[in-house]
């Protein structure tokens, strides 16, 4: 019996406390933009998606496709105590022929981050262009998304 109302309390505390620590944390946000082309094209109607890279679980922050000229922006905020860890991942087929579209991550440096208190969003992190058709180091299948 004791076990249980210890794991019970246990449980009680450790719910809400993702959303406590959400609560009380600091505001930061961040902005990602870049170019994405295949063989020299432009790779229109991409898929990127921002995440907070969590211990457990990651957070979807936003999502974007691609315009016609390849270009993107993906921008979110996360309340946290300690800084973010945010990525983005790029679903693309350029030069892939299988039922699943690849996946590349970017994991976007602590410098990008900005506090609530100093947020603009003028600024943002842009990762330049990138060739799809190249071999990036980690690159995998995903099938869903």
């Amino acid at each position: 019996m004791k076990l249980l109302i210890v794991a019970f309390t246990f449980l009680l505390v450790l719910i809400p406390t993702n959303g406590i620590l959400n609560w009380i944390g600091n505001d930061q946000y961040v902005t990602v933009t870049g170019r994405l082309i295949c063989d020299g094209q432009p790779a229109s109607d991409v898929l990127v998606k921002l995440y907070e890279d969590g211990t457990i679980y990651d957070t979807k922050l936003d999502s974007a496709r691609t315009f016609p000229d390849g270009t993107f922006r993906v921008s979110g905020h996360y309340t946290k105590i300690f800084a973010m860890d945010p990525k983005i991942n790029i679903y693309h087929s350029c030069n892939h022929y299988g039922l699943c579209d690849k996946k590349l991550r970017i994991d976007i440096p602590q410098y990008a981050i900005t506090n609530g208190d100093y947020y603009s969003e003028y600024e943002n992190y842009d990762i330049g262009t990138l060739n799809l058709a190249d071999q990036f180091s980690g690159e995998t299948t995903d099938c869903i998304h």
